[in-house]
C-alpha cells in the first residue's frame, strides 16, 4: 500500500509517499500563505499531491486545530483568515479521494513513536519545534488524542503569565518565544537559519535567543514530566536542528526543574526522522 502524507507548515508544505514503512517519494514546496490566503494554499497542496505519482490513501497534517467537519479552527502560523475555512472537503474534492486530517504534533508523535526515535517505547512524549510548537503523547503504546483531538497542544503551554497575547487568546504561550520566527526576532535576524549561522559565528544575541528558547521548552517539558513520567521524550523540528545551542539549555532546564521525576529513567533524545516526520505521520494516519 502506498500512503501519501502531506505536512502543511508555516514555511513549507512537505509530501511523502510511504510504502512498507519506507519513504519512496518526497516533494516540498513553499507554503506562501501570505500570498492568496487559504484558497491558494489549498490549491498548492492539491498540486503537490498531484505530482507524487500513484497512492492509495492520503493524510494531511495541519499546524493547529480543526473541527470534526474538517474546518479550520486555529492555524496561528498560517497567514490569512483560516477560522471556519473548509479544509478536508475541498482537498478531498480536488484529489478525488477521502482525506484524513491530523494535527501536525500528533503526526510527528505517530511517526517518531512508530518508525523513529520512540519505536519500542510504551509511553512517549513528543515535541516538534518549528515555526510553531506542537506535540503529541503516546500512552501505553497508543497515540493519545483527547476530546476533539485537542491533546498535546504543547506550544500553548504558558511559560510567562504576563507575556504577550497569543492568537489562541492566552498570554505567554511557549511558541511566542521558542518558535523559529520568534527566535529570529529575538536575535534581530530575518530568519531562523540566519540566527543559527550568526550564533555559530559568535553573535551573542543569536546565541542568547537560542539558549532562552531551549530553556523555556525545557521548562515546559519538565512540568509535563512531573505529571506523566514517560519512558522517553523526543524533540524534533527545524529548531532542534540548531543542535546543542538549543538542546543543551533544554536538557539543563529539565534537570533543574523536574527534580521529583525519575530522570535517570527518562531519556530526552532528538527525533530520527528529520523534517519529514510530520508528513510520514500524516501518511500513517491516512492509511490507518
Amino acid at each position: 500500500m502506498r500512503a501519501l502524507g502531506i505536512d502543511v507548515g508555516g514555511t513549507n508544505v512537505k509530501a511523502v509517499v510511504v510504502e512498507e514503512g519506507r519513504v519512496i517519494v518526497r516533494e516540498e514546496r513553499p507554503t506562501l500563505s501570505e500570498e492568496g490566503g487559504p484558497p491558494a494554499v489549498l490549491r498548492r497542496i492539491a498540486d503537490l499531491a498531484g505530482g507524487v505519482g500513484a497512492w492509495d490513501s492520503v493524510g494531511v497534517a495541519l499546524p493547529g486545530l480543526f473541527d470534526e467537519n474538517g474546518r479550520a479552527v486555529l492555524l496561528p502560523n498560517l497567514y490569512g483568515d483560516w477560522a471556519g475555512t473548509p479544509v478536508g472537503e475541498p482537498l478531498a474534492s480536488a484529489l478525488g479521494a477521502p482525506v484524513r486530517l491530523v494535527n501536525d504534533g500528533h503526526a510527528f508523535a505517530l511517526a517518531e513513536s512508530t518508525l523513529g526515535a520512540g519505536r519500542g517505547a510504551r509511553n512517549v512524549m513528543c515535541i516538534v519545534c518549528g515555526t510553531g510548537i506542537g506535540g503529541g503523547l503516546v500512552l501505553d503504546g497508543r497515540l493519545h488524542l483527547g476530546p476533539r483531538e485537542r491533546a498535546g497542544e504543547f506550544g500553548h503551554h504558558t511559560v510567562t503569565e504576563d507575556g504577550p497575547e497569543c492568537e489562541c487568546g492566552n498570554r505567554g504561550c511557549l511558541e511566542l518565544y521558542a518558535g523559529s520566527r520568534a527566535i529570529a526576532r529575538a536575535a534581530g535576524r530575518g530568519t531562523f537559519r540566519e540566527t543559527v549561522a550568526a550564533a555559530g559565528d559568535g553573535d551573542v544575541r543569536a546565541r542568547e535567543a537560542l539558549e532562552r528558547a531551549g530553556q523555556l521548552v525545557g521548562l515546559a517539558i519538565a512540568n509535563v514530566l512531573i505529571f506523566l513520567c514517560p519512558d522517553l521524550v523526543v524533540v524534533g523540528g527545524g529548531v532542534a536542528e540548531a543542535g546543542e545551542r538549543f538542546l543543551g539549555p533544554l536538557r539543563a532546564e529539565v534537570e533543574a526543574r523536574a527534580r521529583v521525576a525519575p530522570l535517570d529513567r527518562i531519556d530526552v533524545v532528538e527525533g530520527e526522522l528529520g523534517a519529514e516526520a510530520g508528513a510520514i505521520g500524516a501518511a500513517l494516519w491516512g492509511a490507518a
